[in-house]
């Protein structure tokens, strides 16, 4: 299990950067969004009014198909081979595919506009932010949710800055951070969505510090467990399955599996009377965990 307290941000590199005059063009697609499924027609089932239920199509039969006199002495001494035919399947649902994320971020056209009062500051270990102004002087409930929406971005420096400012905004927030949540919910959502494993680990363990940054947070965040466990209740057999191995990249703390089972022990003790029966209720295969998080 990693630790609560590491630096999210501090394994970002920032290898790219944009000049302040640079602009992206912005994308209509939504992030995470559903696509239709890529079947033809004879891949789907159709309605069956004689048995009341849904049934493949099956192709008209040719004439020409039928055996004919002779052929099954051309059948047992296997002169005779016939294609095979291929029974229609239902399709794949692409459940665990990664979905469209289109770099149309909040956090990323602030950026550009340059409306957010950070800066890249180069450290000879690890980068960090170069705040403008202090951070108890911000605004929370303006920031806060901009720095969350940008934590799906997959471009440096944007990637890092965003990761890097929600970091440092959780640690100095204190009780500014409780009001602000329901407009986390939205971007956390969006981000856990986009299925890309990479991202999903970020949000996680922003998850995580944004649980213990403040009193009540784990409580405040009991309702809208039917918008965020959903994806959780998807990945989390998402382990490494290495049988006998050893994962030398624990420190990296980016097994999807091992992530949602620590958040959500998170979420069961931080969360209050209520948090364990509503968990059960969106991962119905959770039970109870002990896990020490002081």
């Amino acid at each position: 299990m990693g630790s609560t307290n590491a630096d999210v941000a501090g394994s970002l590199f920032t290898n790219t950067y944009r000049n302040c005059f640079d602009t992206t063009r912005m994308s209509i697609s939504r992030a995470g969004a559903h696509k239709m499924m890529d079947a033809s027609k004879d891949q789907l089932p159709v309605w069956s009014k004689s048995t009341l239920s849904y049934r493949y199509p099956a192709e008209k039969p040719d004439p020409g198909d039928y055996m004919k006199k002779g052929d099954g002495t051309l059948i047992k001494s296997g002169r005779m081979e016939g294609d095979v035919e291929k029974k229609p399947v239902p399709p794949k649902a692409g459940a665990f595919k990664r979905r469209e994320n289109p770099p149309n971020t909040a956090f990323r056209r602030f950026y550009e506009r340059g409306d957010l009062p950070i800066a890249i500051d180069h450290r000879g270990i690890k980068n960090a932010i170069a705040w403008k102004v202090d951070i108890e002087k911000l605004d929370y409930h303006h920031y806060l949710p901009i720095f969350f929406d940008g934590i799906r971005e997959t471009q440096e420096p944007y990637r890092f800055l965003s990761v890097k400012g929600v970091e440092d905004m959780l640690k100095a927030g204190g009780s500014k951070i409780l009001p602000v949540i329901p407009q986390l919910i939205i971007p956390m959502k969006t981000a856990l969505n986009t299925r890309e494993h990479s991202i999903m680990c970020i949000a996680l363990q922003l998850l995580q510090k944004l649980v213990l940054s403040a009193d009540l947070v784990g409580e405040a965040l009991v309702p809208y467990y039917r918008q965020l466990l959903p994806i959780f209740n998807l990945f989390k057999n998402k382990n490494k399955n290495l049988g006998d191995g050893i994962d030398y990249g624990q420190r990296n703390y980016d097994c999807l599996g091992e992530l949602i089972s620590d958040t959500l022990a998170l979420f069961e003790q931080k969360g209050g009377d209520d948090a364990f029966i509503n968990i059960k209720y969106m991962v119905p295969t959770y039970g109870f965990l002990s896990v020490n998080y002081c």
